[in-house]
């Protein structure tokens, strides 16, 4: 309600302007020689939640202190070789480009901000080398001043809880996914469910970029990062059963009907999940009875057994595996909003014995790329600015490398590049107003501070919303100008326009950089992204080691996550590779429950399962985006063959088992096949 009425945009606009004047005021009176990085970094520190505000403070302590002692080593060293300096900032920034870019979570922060502090020290000290730890001391002090203004602010003034906001978008999410998988368990198709269902990768991807704010939450009741872990591992388990449980009512209802009982057994889970908000335990007991109701329905598995029955055990093996999901993330939900560290249920302790971090897709192309963007960038424009003699140059330079490397990790770095170049215009005629018309008119902090609350406040509530960031940002770090912030604002007119024309030539420099650089940068990061996904089912598909099957749902979950905007970003139609990105990850699941059956038993009996492992991992090798995928009847016989060798094995759990692999991965590759004719098993 408070969000709807922008009372949340007005306290955050509120409180970063307290804290830039905090920080203004505290700069100016102990006599700091540039008192605007202060100020600018009350604001870049500004976020929504306080714990976000302090870990994000943290980092950017650590990274400008890091990029601080890098300039130091540098200037002195290769002051009298310009060409080798220009190749060592270079360097540095693009390496902590690429190792940003490897991080992908709010500690790569840290790791950009080292780059490109190192660059707003070392290039202005060119001239002067012999200052240069006095230089990188002074911005140390700056910097570090604005960080504790801004999280003294926002950590103790109405702090907005990265907890409870956790809180609230956990209990969102739940109900979404149990109404998406209300609606997967529909007799009758409903539209859109799939489409919505994939919604829930960016969810979770959300829930783990939220988490790692948690050890830095000013309330003391915070949730601990491991049960956010579980529930996000429990999310992740939705997304692939929602979808066989749907695949397989959908093929059972076209070939011979559903069981009349097995319709009702749909009908009252359907009704469980609309009640999941009521005491735990009647929830698991409900749930217990309609997983007893599943496992009483399965047909057993022998030779002779009809397609219908092997797909008519899927679902119900599915489905219990969706009913246990759904009361583990509830069960889970509640440890988060408990006060007691205990764990609410015993099955919340399995749940959180032995926890570990999320597993993340990793670019190594894509990082390598962007570090060579920010590496280039930085050389070329020093190449230019030494050639043209022009003294402002380097600030042209010093905002062109600073922009690629902040933007480097963006879908599309040129959207937000363009938005800065409005921006900093917008700051440029608003500075030039400031500087001449109004500051000099001003007399002591007081008419100060006034004087500047309309143009901060305004942009303050812009930063809340990201529509409007990519505009308000450049155009604080405008009136961030040592212009509005120092005593010699008369005097510097021809400054001022030469400052102003390279901060624009900056962002315009990155502009043609990053068009050059990143032209085909989205279609190749989307064929990466699909190519990483193919060749990881192609590397697991026949290892010998038993499978994890949770690590490769969250990579894959976390792909699709990075695929979505960026399809959207290219102009094409979401819909089919994001589909086959969740199939892929359908079918890593059955590798999984594959390789775990063959563990047990002996490589003759294992030889079908191993020859389809296999042609499955050749399949995905020959895969290349954009091309219609390749028939593989080969495939499809082995499967078929070994769904007939599994049906005879004396083993009963073997024969489940390996009957459930079989036939989602039959139906995940093969979803237009007919069914398996009645002799094959």
């Amino acid at each position: 309600m408070t969000g709807r009425w922008g009372i949340d945009a007005a306290l955050f606009s509120l409180k970063s302007y307290a804290a830039g004047m905090l920080t203004i005021y505290l700069a100016l009176s102990i006599g700091l020689d540039r008192p605007y990085w202060a100020f600018l970094t009350a604001y870049i520190v500004a976020q929504p939640l306080a714990g976000a505000v302090l870990s994000k403070a943290l980092f950017r302590v650590i990274g400008t202190v890091v990029g601080a002692g890098a300039a130091v080593l540098m200037v002195p060293a290769l002051i009298n070789a310009p060409e080798l300096l220009v190749l060592a900032i270079s360097g540095w920034l693009g390496l902590c480009v690429f190792v940003s870019l490897l991080d992908r979570t709010p500690r790569s922060y840290m790791f950009v901000l080292a780059g490109y502090s190192a660059v707003l020290i070392v290039l202005p000290s060119v001239d002067a080398p012999g200052t240069i730890f006095t230089v990188a001391s002074l911005r140390v002090q700056e910097i570090t001043l604005g960080i504790l203004c801004g999280s003294l602010v926002h950590g103790v003034i109405f702090p907005r809880s990265v907890a409870a906001f956790l809180l609230t978008r956990v209990s969102t999410i739940l109900q979404d996914a149990e109404r998406w998988s209300h609606d997967a368990l529909a007799l009758e198709p409903v539209a859109g469910v799939d489409a919505e269902r994939r919604r829930l990768a960016v969810d979770i991807t959300e829930l783990h970029q939220l988490s790692i704010h948690l050890p830095y939450e000013t309330a003391r009741t915070a949730p601990r990062v491991r049960t956010v872990r579980a529930l996000q591992d429990q999310l992740s388990l939705l997304m692939p059963l929602g979808a066989a449980v749907d695949d397989r009512t959908v093929r059972l209802q076209a070939h011979g009907g559903l069981p009349p009982e097995v319709a009702a057994l749909l009908t009252d889970t359907q009704a469980w999940l609309k009640t999941l908000d009521r005491d735990r335990e009647e929830r698991a007991a409900d749930a217990a009875a309609l997983e007893a109701r599943c496992a009483a329905l399965e047909p057993a598995v022998r030779e002779g057994s009809s397609w219908h029955d092997l797909l008519l055990l899927s679902l119900l093996s599915r489905l219990a595996a969706l009913i246990g999901a759904h009361r583990d993330c509830r069960e889970l939900a509640e440890q988060l909003a408990t006060l007691d560290r205990r764990p609410v249920s015993p099955r919340v302790a399995e749940l959180l014995e032995g926890r570990r971090g999320r597993e993340l897709h990793v670019d190594k192309v894509g990082a390598l790329r962007g570090a060579i963007g920010a590496f280039l960038t930085l050389a070329v424009g020093s190449a230019i600015w030494i050639a043209s003699g022009w003294s402002d140059g380097s600030t042209a330079v010093m905002l062109a490398g600073v922009f690629l490397a902040l933007f480097a990790a963006a879908p599309d770095p040129l959207l937000p590049l363009r938005t800065f170049f409005w921006g900093t215009l917008i700051a440029t005629i608003l500075g030039a107003i400031y500087g001449y018309a109004i500051m000099p008119r001003l007399d002591g902090f007081g008419q100060l501070a006034a004087a500047m609350a309309p143009p901060l406040l305004i942009l303050g509530a812009m930063m809340h919303s990201p529509k409007w960031m990519g505009i308000a940002l450049p155009t604080l770090l405008g009136l961030g100008s040592p212009l509005l912030i120092s005593a010699r604002y008369t005097s510097a007119f021809a400054s001022f326009v030469n400052g102003a024309i390279a901060q624009l030539m900056g962002v315009a420099f990155a502009i043609v950089m990053a068009r050059l650089l990143q032209s085909a940068g989205i279609d190749q990061a989307i064929r990466r992204t699909l190519r990483a996904g193919w060749a990881d089912i192609a590397e697991r598909s026949n290892l010998m080691t038993p499978p994890d099957v949770r690590g490769w749902i969250n990579r894959m979950l976390d792909r699709i996550a990075l695929l979505a905007p960026r399809l959207a970003l290219s102009g094409r139609s979401p819909g089919q590779p994001l589909y086959d990105a969740l199939r892929d990850l359908r079918t890593g699941v059955a590798i999984g429950e594959l390789r775990a059956v063959r563990l047990d038993m002996a490589p003759e009996r294992a030889a079908p399962l191993t020859d389809v492992l296999r042609d499955v991992g050749d399949y995905y090798r020959r895969l290349e985006p954009e091309a219609e995928k390749p028939e593989d009847p080969g495939l499809l016989a082995h499967i078929d063959a070994a769904l007939h060798a599994v049906a005879g094995d004396a083993d009963a759990a073997v024969r489940r088992a390996g009957t459930l692999g079989l036939v989602s991965l039959r139906r995940n590759l093969f979803p237009d096949a007919d069914p398996l004719p009645e002799a094959a098993l």
